[in-house]
């Protein structure tokens, strides 16, 4: 089991970090990073693509390790645990990219934040509050572990989402097929 998980994890990690680094690059020589709701569409898509890798790995473990039948439990927990090792690449990956591509994120990101905030139209109060937030946030997300610890979290939706399901259909009985299930009636 520890093999398939492995080999798995690191091809769905391997798989999100070379779409981060191939989306961001794009983005760097355009000039142009995607954010807000495109950047958000884009991140996921990518997620959601590479965390196909957790379905393959499940089927792997069911047909390799458990002779063609698992029970939901057992293939929900290779999906996890598939899911964390990509997760940790994919965290990983952002410290680069991060440190390299986008040393200014946290401060853009929180200029977005109190950008919004005014446009919603919030109370200066309301706008104070947002700003010193985001500065709270700027001092944090410039520590490494912080840092990695947010990015952990980021494709968690995705990860359990495609683990329950992959774990869902994986361990469902299969029906028999036809030519096994006795003669035909004339």
């Amino acid at each position: 089991m520890r093999k398939i998980v492995v080999r798995f994890g690191l091809f769905a990690g391997g798989a999100v970090s070379l779409l981060m680094l191939v989306t961001m690059g794009i983005g760097k020589l355009s000039g142009s990073v995607p954010s807000g709701g495109i950047g958000m569409a884009i991140g996921y898509a990518t997620m959601v693509l590479s965390f196909v890798f957790v379905y393959f790995g499940v089927r792997s473990y069911r047909d390799t390790v458990k002779g063609g039948r698992v029970q939901f439990w057992p293939a929900f927990g290779v999906g996890l645990l598939i899911s964390l090792i990509a997760m940790a690449c994919y965290s990983a990956t952002w410290q680069v990219v991060y440190k390299t591509m986008l040393p200014d994120y946290a401060e853009k990101y929180a200029a977005e934040a109190v950008k919004q905030a005014e446009a919603k139209g919030a109370s200066p109060a309301e706008v104070e509050k947002t700003r010193q937030e985001m500065a709270k946030f700027v001092i944090q997300y410039k520590n490494p572990f912080y840092n990695f610890a947010i990015t952990l979290l980021e494709p968690s939706p995705i990860a359990l989402l495609v683990s329950l399901i992959s774990a869902g259909v994986l361990s469902r009985r299969r029906r028999e097929p036809l030519s096994t299930l006795g003669t035909a009636v004339s």
